[in-house]
């Protein structure tokens, strides 16, 4: 191939190879992609405590470990620990003892929902700036947005439990088709 045809194909070469470039679409930012993990798994925990009998909400695989209901408590306690103590955002409601208190499916389908609605509403006020600042998580210097990453991480351990004991109780996850 002669120079001149080279030289003729390079911007054709160059054009081609940019064009898959441009129709990227930009990068999220931290805000979003944290937003996004909590609502796809604030939507299966949800859905799944809906899913689950109310007469299997006291079903525990063995004793001394965690019913149903009280792995749902867990993680509406901790929608509201992490940003009380470790955001400095208090919590609207008493959360200490949820594990122990609710033992009835409605009751605990509103407290589970609350919980995601506190945090969701903490996640649309807080802006970029905000969650780089400093936190402390486990004794540990961190930022605010690896405070809310532990809480989604948190939620999506609790929620792989969950799934095992709907499963365990012949309950399919809703959005397992």
């Amino acid at each position: 191939m002669s120079c001149s045809r080279i030289h003729a194909l390079v911007p054709l070469v160059l054009l081609l190879a940019a064009a898959p470039v441009s129709s990227q679409s930009a990068p999220t930012d931290l805000r979003t992609e944290l937003g996004r993990h909590f609502e796809g798994s604030a939507r299966k925990v949800v859905a799944l405590a809906a899913a689950m009998p109310a007469d299997s909400y006291d079903w525990r695989p063995t004793e001394g470990v965690a019913s149903v209901v009280e792995v749902y408590m867990h993680i509406a306690r901790y929608n509201y620990m992490y940003p009380d103590e470790n955001l400095g955002i208090p919590a609207p409601v008493a959360y200490a003892d949820l594990e122990e208190d609710v033992v009835d499916k409605e009751e605990a389908l509103e407290i589970l929902a609350a919980s995601m609605d506190h945090v969701r509403g903490i996640l649309e006020r807080l802006s970029s700036e905000e969650l780089e600042q400093p936190a402390r998580l486990y004794g540990r210097d961190v930022t605010k947005w690896a405070v809310l990453l532990q809480l989604v991480a948190h939620m999506n351990e609790h929620l792989g439990q969950s799934i095992a004991y709907a499963r365990t109780n012949q309950i399919a996850p809703p959005w397992s088709g």
